[in-house]
């Protein structure tokens, strides 16, 4: 254990803005349905997704220890590799914030990682182990999310086929508020998980600590970092999300956040990283497609998928470059 140095707090405050910048991009899809169906007017429903991000935080760490074991080898990287990783995320995430399109964190961080780490060491940085995880991650997000959401909203009509459309809406605007609060839990107990393990291999990385351990301090830093970015710059993305992609009443609300949520729950429970932005944003798709498929605007959801599939590269080259020049440079 030794003292802390001006370049492991570098580091540190690198991850925190990569975790700022998640709130910004990536928390507010878990409220991004409960505000546009107008259920909650946005301040509550920030309030009521940092309560419960925080929660689902400290939920456990499975999670939070294939990110910062799994992806990358510890015994090969350095503090340059975490920083470069950072960079990466943040500068990405960024510009894909500016245009309004929700980025997966996971996958930015997954990527940045690994671009950072062959940066530094090369292939053998890399652990099959964990992209295993990812893979199943995305398929977690991508099918089942949709699957659940469609299956979910055509049960909803079979059972409400009789009843009032105000009754209905009535209803599933109260039982909506518990879906959201089920979804802020879920991005907590996974995406909330995944830069509270960068934050702890950067402990042990700097010195800080003996090996690789999840102190509870470390979870309340960066569940509350979160928080700060998805007051500060939310409203981009809910309205991307909630409004852009297709019209939603309460009882559409309520199966896709349930979906979403029960698909990133069971993800956590195995310990499986996953994108909480994929899930939801297939979950809202499979709600809209049971009203046929002009219900969606897939103009939108073109938009954002593209910006899924180049959160991969982007991500992992800036994370490359950065890296790369760090090591020439640095001065621990």
């Amino acid at each position: 254990m030794g003292d802390v140095s001006a370049a492991t707090l570098m580091v540190l405050a690198l991850v925190l803005a990569a975790e700022f910048v998640n709130g910004c991009t990536d928390a507010p899809n878990a409220i991004a349905t409960v505000v546009s169906t107008r259920v909650l007017r946005p301040y509550p429903a920030v309030a009521m997704a940092t309560a419960l991000n925080i929660a689902g935080s400290f939920s456990g760490v499975a999670v939070a220890t294939v990110i910062g074991k799994g992806i990358v080898k510890s015994d090969v990287i350095n503090l340059p590799t975490i920083a470069g990783a950072m960079v990466g995320i943040v500068v990405w995430s960024t510009l894909a914030w500016w245009r309004g399109l929700p980025t997966s964190e996971s996958h930015g961080l997954v990527a940045g990682l690994t671009g950072a780490g062959l940066a530094t060491a090369g292939p053998q940085a890399l652990l099959w182990s964990g992209w295993q995880k990812v893979l199943i991650g995305l398929l977690f997000s991508t099918f089942l999310g949709f699957t659940v959401a469609m299956v979910l909203m055509l049960t909803v009509y079979r059972v409400f086929f009789r009843v009032r459309p105000q009754t209905v809406k009535k209803f599933f605007g109260k039982a909506q508020i518990f879906s959201a609060a089920f979804m802020a839990y879920g991005h907590g107990s996974n995406d909330g998980q995944k830069f509270i393990g960068v934050f702890a291999l950067t402990l042990y990385l700097g010195g800080l600590q003996a090996e690789f351990t999840i102190p509870g301090w470390v979870i309340w830093v960066c569940a509350l970092m979160m928080g700060a970015g998805t007051a500060v710059g939310g409203w981009r993305i809910i309205k991307t999300m909630g409004l852009r992609l297709t019209k939603l009443e309460p009882v559409h609300g309520f199966c896709a956040e349930t979906a979403a949520a029960l698909t990133i729950e069971a993800a956590s429970q195995l310990g499986v990283p996953l994108s909480t932005t994929h899930t939801i944003n297939t979950a809202i798709m499979g709600v809209g497609s049971t009203r046929g498929l002009s219900a969606v605007r897939w103009g939108v959801g073109r938009e954002i998928v593209t910006a899924w599939v180049l959160t991969f590269p982007a991500s992992a080259i800036i994370a490359w470059s950065v890296t790369k020049l760090l090591i020439l440079f640095w001065t621990p």
